[in-house]
């Protein structure tokens, strides 16, 4: 089996390293310090004319939970419909109810939006209060190609049987497992061979010091004085080697 390494980003510089460094396919996010955000028009457009790899971009209007108001919607709602028109290879999404299931009724407006492209839920899932019936609603929707999770745990080392259990069940389904949440050079291989997962995400994050020379007193955000997050090729690279084995 071939292993796909899905390296999340949310700069334009870390495209270009994240794609050196081997990358199969990138989520392009803003704001990863927030569990990541919907990345600007200019970032989508800037990205795609560099692109070599498919790009998703998630959709994720704000930090906190998943359960959106009627405006929230429209707004994801007109985000995926920019990323399709900057030509995007698909995008990563979820919603859910206030009861913790999925909430099919925007999760279908969506899937509509992004018709043609492809669509990853995001680990909105791994807040799901009855995740197998999430897992036979996603499996109805053929348009759901995977699911990002850590197994409803913090970390994907303690959620790896229950990932193992939910690439069992869709095994003879369109759809795919893609265990993330701390996945590195150290655990990936063995969350691969122990799940029997065929995607992996990570996002491989190092810290590149400021470029300027002075620093104000004033801050407008945290780590600012310091640098700012960027991806590792050297993590990236070594998660390839880890799992180039299963190829």
């Amino acid at each position: 089996m071939t292993v796909t390494v899905e390296v999340c980003i949310d700069s334009i510089q870390s495209l270009s390293i994240a794609q050196q460094a081997g990358a199969d396919r990138i989520e392009l996010c803003a704001s990863l310090k927030l569990g990541g955000l919907t990345p600007s028009m200019g970032t989508l457009y800037q990205a795609m004319q560099q692109a070599r790899v498919p790009i998703y971009a998630i959709i994720r209007p704000r930090e906190g939970d998943f359960v959106y108001s009627h405006d929230e919607a429209e707004v994801m709602l007109k985000d995926i419909a920019t990323a399709r028109k900057t030509g995007c290879h698909g995008v990563v999404i979820g919603a859910l109810r206030p009861d913790g299931t999925v909430d099919l009724t925007l999760l279908d407006a969506m899937l509509a939006e992004a018709r043609g492209m492809g669509v990853t839920f995001h680990r909105a899932f791994d807040h799901c209060t009855e995740p197998m019936a999430a897992l036979d609603a996603l499996i109805a929707r053929p348009a759901v190609e995977r699911i990002l999770t850590s197994g409803g745990a913090n970390h994907v080392e303690q959620g790896k049987e229950t990932l193992k259990a939910w690439v069992d069940y869709v095994r003879h389904t369109t759809l795919r497992i893609m265990p993330g949440a701390g996945i590195t050079a150290h655990n990936a291989a063995e969350i691969i061979a122990h799940t029997g997962a065929r995607d992996i995400h990570l996002s491989a994050r190092t810290t590149k010091a400021s470029a300027a020379h002075t620093h104000a007193m004033a801050t407008m955000g945290e780590g600012e004085k310091i640098g700012y997050p960027i991806t590792d090729p050297m993590q990236v690279r070594a998660v390839k080697q880890a799992v180039a084995r299963f190829s």
